[in-house]
């Protein structure tokens, strides 16, 4: 069995959909696919399905959901494997599993792969870090689980998923930046601050990118239109590492433009976290 809840919910047994059409189905197969072998209580699926307002009828429903997608299953699997769809989608004291390894669903193989970009990002293996994350997120489809109706639970996980996926690409540009591809990142990391108007790492990023790449007006553009709308929707000013880094860049301070010393830090870190406590002497 393959699963993919990166994008839309895809989910086949030799090479044929086990998706059910149905809503609140849906649901239940993508929860329990993003928890492989492990159970899953039926009180945490009913809450996914119907929140806190359950019908009379929940746990028969419940029971009708997953008849349906054994049904599903064992349409797939073929009559050579009889009461096999039992065994994959079991039932345990309390609750329902898929029994499938975890390397079936993308979401376990992207986070392996993040995890070795880490550690390789902090070891300063750059190429390895910026090989592994940019595979993890190769693995996005779309928005997470963008197909499916999300209850409480699935609204949770989502947000999770989508928040790890900005940090990866965060991440995976730090590689970059560290490897000396500033113009190649211009186009992605200006397409990426129009996304997230507000992250003030992203816009770290686009400002160092332009920087070296011999466009200091734009860095500091980028810097002005940021400060712009945090006042203007927020009423905040940026953070002191934003404002040192964008006084590093008025003053041309020669920090910028190399990779000496420790290369475990974020750029948002590296060339701005220490760089207030040169001002503000």
């Amino acid at each position: 069995m393959e699963i993919q809840v990166l994008g839309p919910l895809c989910a086949a047994v030799n090479g044929d959909s086990i998706v059910p059409t149905a809503g609140k189905p849906r649901q239940v197969l993508a929860l329990l696919a993003l928890y492989p072998s492990r159970i899953m209580p039926v009180s945490t699926l009913m809450e996914e399905i119907w929140g806190t307002d359950l019908p009379q009828s929940a746990m028969t429903t419940l029971q009708t959901y997953i008849m349906q997608l054994r049904r599903c299953l064992g349409t797939a699997m073929g009559p050579d494997a009889p009461g096999a769809a039992k065994n994959v989608l079991a039932t345990r004291h309390g609750g329902y599993l898929l029994q499938i390894p975890p390397e079936s669903v993308d979401v376990h193989t992207y986070e392996r792969l993040v995890t070795e970009g880490q550690e390789a990002f902090e070891q300063g293996e750059d190429e390895r870090a910026a090989r592994c994350l940019r595979q993890a997120l190769a693995l996005w489809q779309g928005p997470a689980l963008v197909d499916v109706r999300l209850g409480p639970i699935l609204e949770i996980e989502v947000t999770r998923l989508e928040e790890s996926r900005v940090v990866t690409v965060e991440r995976r540009i730090d590689a970059d930046l560290r490897l000396g591809r500033h113009a190649e990142l211009i186009a992605e990391l200006t397409d990426l601050i129009a996304r997230h108007p507000q992250h003030e790492g992203l816009h770290a990023q686009a400002m160092v990118a332009l920087y070296r790449s011999g466009r200091q007006a734009s860095a500091l553009d980028v810097y002005r239109r940021l400060r712009g709308r945090l006042i203007e929707e927020l009423g905040v000013e940026p953070s002191p590492q934003l404002q040192g880094l964008h006084q590093a860049m008025l003053s041309v301070d020669p920090a910028l433009d190399v990779m000496a010393g420790p290369r475990r830090g974020s750029t948002f870190d590296r060339y701005a976290a220490l760089l207030p406590q040169r001002f503000a002497s």
